[in-house]
This record gives C-alpha cells, structure tokens and sequence, in this order.
C-alpha cells in the first residue's frame, strides 16, 4: 500500500460470447475505452493482458510497481493505539441494486420502496450518483498520502465489507491486535433501505463494496493531518472510525453503540 506510482497494467478482458457481434463490439470497445481512461487518469499505461470469451463481460487488471522497501507501506504493522481511517464511504452495493430495482418493471424491491415511502425515484437517483462518483474516484491520492502522513498498516474495502477486511487486515498482524469500529460513513438512505426492504447487512459490515477506499491504521496525531490533506486535495471528506487496541484474539469489532453517518 502506498507506492508512490504504479510503473504498469495488465489488462484482463472477457468479452461475451452470448452478446450478439455488433453489441459484443461496442460493449467490449467501450469497457476498454473505460480501463484505459483509468489508467491514464492514474499515469499509468496499459503494457499488455490477455483476452477470452466468456458467458459474462468482466474486466481487470494486474498493477505492477518497483519500489525500495522504504517506498511502501506494509499490511502488517499496526501498532496499538492508532487509529482506523476510512477514505470512502460505505453503501454501493445497496446503491446500485436500488438503481437496478427501480429500473426493471415492477420489480417487488422497488414497489416496496414506492408502497412504504422509503424513497422517492430522486433521493434513488441521488444515492446512485453518490455511488458511481465513490466507485469511479481512484485511490491514488489517498495511498500516496500514507507514506508522507506515516500510516502503519492499510487494507482496502471491497467484496467481503468494512468488518471483513478489517478482520483480515488484524489477521495478518505481526503483533495481536484487534479493531474496535465506533463509525461507520453511509451514502444517505442507504440504511433506510437496508433497515425497510433488504437486509444487505450494511449494519453490521459486511456489505460487498465495489471499488470501495482505504481503510488505514495511523497513529492519531498524523490521521487528522492525513484527512485534512486528501479533502483539500480531491475535495471529499475521510473520516476517523476506529482504533486499534490489544487483544490476543484478534478481532475486527463494531462497538454497541456505533454512529452511522450518513453522507
């Protein structure tokens, strides 16, 4: 975590073998299009990758970088008393099944939401955009900030949720260390949905993230300056959720009394 610039891609393509020719084209062109959009916008390039058929369209990618062992920051050296910083917010899984709802006729989902006003079609399209703009912003600046605000260990959030990768991230410690979870940053009326029509376990951190942020081990009196820097930089806000203490389990934990901020 933290290299300062990633030196090349590998590109992973599958086109869809079901699609007929002319849609497979513009599907597969423009899922290329959008890779290399990413990789120049993290000044990187694409060096090569390999290509298949597949019943399902998927795209990824393989980053390389050659650093000294000062150049990075490693996974496994948190210390007790640091604290967790997160970079993104939580929520895109029920974000974009809410769009997909509301997108398919009479879908039960959406019904639900129109049927118990959990949701008006605006605050749906609202909760989407938030999530499209979190899933597309890069954490480029976010991890090259750790070295210079001194992080001591970090992992991202994606498929298994923020209590998931929390647990693996005390996992892979070289000292025996839990997380305590006192904040969890929502996307706004992401809860409502989970609390009212679909129980994506939001609440208890194991909603999947799709290119969700960071989640960093820092000592204290660095992550403050480490927020402030990366909202001036990308003009969105990070927030200090947790802390790190003892514990011979080693174990990732949302206390009782956890605070959702909705944002």
């Amino acid at each position: 975590q933290g290299v300062e610039h990633c030196d090349f891609m590998l590109m992973l393509l599958a086109a869809c073998r079901d699609m007929p020719p002319d849609q497979r084209h513009i599907c597969t062109q423009e899922m290329v299009r959008g890779f290399r959009d990413a990789c120049v916008e993290a000044d990187t390039a694409i060096t090569g990758g390999q290509t298949v058929l597949n019943p399902w369209p998927i795209i990824g990618g393989v980053a390389t970088s050659v650093v000294t062992k000062d150049g990075y920051i490693s996974s496994d050296g948190a210390q007790p008393g640091d604290v967790l910083v997160l970079t993104k917010p939580i929520g895109t899984q029920v974000a974009v099944n809410v769009h997909e709802w509301k997108g398919r006729p009479n879908n039960r989902f959406w019904n639900q939401i129109v049927e118990k006003s959990v949701l008006t079609p605006e605050q749906a399209e609202d909760m989407m955009y938030a999530a499209v703009c979190s899933m597309a912003r890069l954490n480029k600046t976010a991890g090259r900030l750790m070295l210079k605000h001194q992080a001591n260990a970090a992992t991202d959030v994606t498929g298994f949720g923020i209590l998931g990768h929390a647990q693996n991230l005390m996992d892979n410690q070289v000292l025996s260390l839990g997380i305590e979870l006192h904040t969890l940053p929502v996307i706004a009326n992401t809860l409502k949905v989970n609390d009212e029509i679909f129980n994506f376990r939001l609440k208890v951190g194991y909603s999947a993230e799709t290119s969700g942020g960071l989640l960093i081990s820092m000592p204290e009196e660095n992550a403050k300056a480490y927020c402030q820097e990366l909202e001036q930089l990308e003009g969105c806000p990070a927030w200090i959720i947790g802390k790190v203490i003892d514990d011979p389990n080693r174990k990732a934990v949302i206390v009782d009394d956890v605070q959702y901020l909705e944002v």
